[in-house]
């Protein structure tokens, strides 16, 4: 068990939190979720022991061992791959070191030789003999070959080095594992191997992350940041969200009698709990909402922006025609002989195992890269709009928001009032608007980017990458509005629940060619045929 007792923080004036108090049990997994800046990853610090909070402690039971998933990508750099997954070990480690320095000694002594032996029997109840082969079948199920084992870390690519790095936090079966962002730079299969790792793991898991679909498979409780305060509640995300919506619909209908709010939540709990018998969790994590007592489930504080993309003029029938396109960056190909239509009202989910292919074909239906050959046709109806990937260049000046809003309105719609008001719908409020815009926070410049999409009410939304850098209640506000949205939508995105819930269409871009299913993510995903596809593709 890991417990904060009366843990309170503070930045200057700002709390961050106040007197929290929340234990941590073995077999449960708790998703940390809050706003941006609210300070789930500092929470995760100061259970770690890497931040000291003003007042109150963190207490761990006695002999239990802690083992985080770091975020310095480079702090392991000189060390090879297989050590580097060992040292999340750090008592093995240091014993392995210790034990090899005795055996190296030049004068080595009788007294050495009764030390080495201590040694040997302690390494032995470690399971040091295999420690090696422990560590290289972690890595290969997170998808290094072993080849690249002996390799020095800096000879990784990035995501290589995330799934390293994540190996090294699961070593050796911690007794309290804390994960902050562990799904970031992982593809499919990896995040799979690490839901199916997390679901078989007996001990104590505190998680944070973005990954909504991730966060329903692993987690049997929510640990909400809100407001200086730290509540804790039993369900998966999807429940405490729901729930959590069911709440705060009844504490707004005044004349519904307690006893009627009461029936309805505890319908709510059984229809969720018959549904979690049907998922990939364990039946002694579903029983725990069987268990939930109605009063526990609570209203959020939380603020969803109000993400609504209006047509402003319906399209016709010829959306967009992609032919023969293909793309080659200093000879290598990142695709060729892309060709397909466009139909409407299609919600087309793009896949690759790179993501610069993706990225490089929206720009180039947004006319900042020219193809290598090929061509596209948009009809004569289709007015666009374009969320790209990396916004950097959007935010260079130093206007404020409304300015920097403002040069993108039409001429007659450049009033304050009005840009406020798109502003507003992103939860920019008051003050807030005269912020400088090359200040903000990657997840603030991407809800300013979205407000501008909003405004020239386009039929056809181009999507790279759109929930990166923002909070659970925005990703959750863009999720239902391209939902909701009549028009097309062309879009790429690590989010499962975000692609599975819009999708109605897959194409995934291969260097040797493309695969195009009429068909959900999901399914697209179990299909086998799919499956033998990619593999001569990719091969």
């Amino acid at each position: 068990m890991i417990a904060a007792n009366n843990v309170s923080l503070r930045f200057g004036k700002r709390v961050l939190f106040d007197s929290v108090n929340i234990k941590f049990v073995s077999g449960n997994c708790y998703g940390v979720i809050g706003a941006n800046g609210a300070g789930k990853s500092t929470f995760l610090k100061i259970l770690s022991g890497d931040i000291d909070p003003n007042s109150g402690h963190v207490a761990i039971d006695p002999g239990k061992r802690m083992a985080v998933l770091r975020q310095n990508h480079y702090e392991f750099d000189e060390v090879t791959v297989l050590d580097t997954v060992i040292m999340g070990h750090g008592k093995l480690w240091k014993l392995m070191q210790e034990k090899d320095a005795i055996y190296m000694k030049p004068d080595f002594s009788e007294a050495d030789g009764i030390k080495a032996s201590e040694m040997e029997a302690e390494f032995a109840e470690m399971n040091g003999w295999n420690a090696q082969s422990d560590a290289a079948a972690l890595l290969s199920g997170l998808g290094i070959v072993e080849e690249d084992h002996t390799k020095l870390v800096k000879e990784l690519s990035g995501n290589q080095k995330v799934r390293v790095l994540l190996a090294q936090a699961i070593y050796g079966n911690p007794d309290i594992l804390i994960l902050d962002e562990p799904t970031n730079d992982l593809d499919l299969q990896t995040v799979s191997w690490l839901e199916d790792f997390l679901l078989e793991f007996k001990n104590t898991v505190i998680v944070v992350s973005h990954d909504r679909h991730f966060l329903d498979t692993v987690c049997t409780h929510i640990v909400d940041v809100d407001f200086s305060a730290i509540k804790l509640y039993t369900g998966n995300y999807s429940f405490w969200y729901q729930s959590s919506q069911l709440a705060s619909s009844q504490r707004a209908s005044a004349n519904k009698k307690a006893e009627e709010k009461k029936k309805e939540l505890q319908e709510f709990i059984m229809r969720f709990s018959a549904n979690a018998s049907k998922s990939r969790q364990a039946t002694s994590r579903r029983k725990l909402l069987e268990k939930i007592n109605v009063d526990d489930i609570q209203p959020s504080n939380r603020k969803y922006p109000a993400i609504i993309f209006n047509q402003k003029r319906t399209a016709g029938d010829q959306i967009l025609h992609v032919e023969g396109l293909s793309y080659s960056v200093n000879g290598t190909p990142l695709f060729k002989n892309l060709d397909f239509f466009v139909n409407k009202g299609e919600k087309i989910a793009f896949l690759s195992r790179e993501g610069l292919a993706i990225s490089s074909l929206f720009q180039i239906l947004n006319n900042e890269l020219a193809p290598t050959s090929g061509s596209f046709t948009f009809g004569q109806t289709i007015t666009t709009a374009y969320l790209p990937g990396n916004n950097e260049s959007f935010f260079q000046s130093d206007d404020n928001l409304i300015d920097w809003l403002r040069q993108y309105a039409e001429e007659e719609n450049k009033d304050e009032v009005y840009i406020r008001g798109f502003l507003g719908k992103m939860l920019f409020s008051g003050e807030e608007v005269f912020k400088k815009c090359n200040v903000l926070s990657g997840g603030e410049k991407v809800r300013c980017m979205v407000s501008r999409m909003m405004m020239p009410g386009a039929n056809l939304l181009i999507l790279d990458e759109p929930t990166n850098h923002l909070d659970l209640e925005s990703i959750t506000a863009f999720n239902n509005a391209l939902k909701d949205f009549p028009g097309t939508v062309l879009f790429t995105s690590h989010d499962h629940e975000f692609t599975q819930t819009v999708a109605t269409r897959i194409i995934e871009i291969t260097p040797k060619g493309f695969i195009d299913k009429m068909t959900t993510y999901d399914e697209y995903i179990e299909n086998e045929k799919v499956e033998e596809q990619k593999q001569r593709l990719y091969a």
